[in-house]
C-alpha cells in the first residue's frame, strides 16, 4: 500500500534494490512495474529504455540531472529516504518538478515517517511509501496537517506576505522630523 494524490491505493510497482553479490551492469531486472536505482539504469539503459513499464529511483547522493534526457520516459521516479534525519531527498524532488519540469509520479521511498509527509508534498511528492512498520492511515492525515503555509515552494509559488491583503500604508502615520 501507498499513499498517491492523497488517497491510499495498492502499490503495483516494485523497487529493485541490489544486494552484495549484483552489480548495476549484471543484475536482471525482472519483468513488471519495476522502480530500478539510477545506477542500474545507467549501466542498462538500451536495454531498460525499450520497456514500458520502468521506473527509476535515485539515492539520496545522486543529481536528478543525471536523468535529464531520459526524464520523459518515467511514469515514476522515486527519491530514497536511507534515514530520517537525511533532508537530501527533498532538494533532489524540487529539482525534479521545478528544474527538470518532471511531471509524473514522485514518489518518496525508505524511511518515510509521518512527520515528512506534509513538507514532502511542498517539494512534489504526490506518492508515499511510509515505512512498513508505521499505520499507513495516520501518514495520510499528515498531508492536512497545516491549512496554510509561510514559505514558497513548488507547491505554492507566493509566500504568504505576498498572497494575503493588506489595509492601509504600514508608513502612515510616522512623523517625518
Amino acid at each position: 500500500m501507498i499513499i498517491k494524490n492523497k488517497a491510499i491505493i495498492e502499490d503495483d510497482w516494485t523497487v529493485l534494490r541490489l544486494n552484495e553479490q549484483e552489480s548495476a551492469g549484471n543484475v536482471v531486472v525482472a519483468a513488471g512495474k519495476m522502480i530500478v536505482p539510477l545506477k542500474v539504469w545507467l549501466a542498462q539503459r538500451d536495454a531498460l529504455q525499450q520497456r514500458t513499464e520502468i521506473g527509476v529511483w535515485l539515492a539520496s547522493d545522486e543529481r536528478p540531472e543525471d536523468l535529464q534526457g531520459d526524464i520523459h520516459k518515467f511514469s515514476v521516479i522515486a527519491v530514497d529516504f536511507p534515514k530520517f534525519s537525511d533532508g537530501r531527498g527533498y532538494s533532489i524532488a524540487y529539482n525534479l518538478r521545478a528544474r527538470l519540469g518532471y511531471t509524473g509520479e514522485l514518489r518518496a521511498i525508505g524511511d518515510v515517517l509521518r512527520d515528512q509527509l506534509f513538507y514532502m508534498q511542498r517539494v512534489g511528492f504526490d506518492a508515499f511509501a511510509p515505512r512498513p512498520d508505521r499505520k499507513i492511515g495516520d501518514a495520510l492525515k499528515a498531508l492536512t496537517d497545516f491549512s496554510e503555509v509561510y514559505q514558497a515552494s513548488f507547491d505554492q509559488k507566493l509566500p504568504l506576505f505576498r498572497r494575503a491583503p493588506r489595509k492601509g500604508n504600514s508608513t502612515a502615520g510616522l512623523i517625518n522630523e
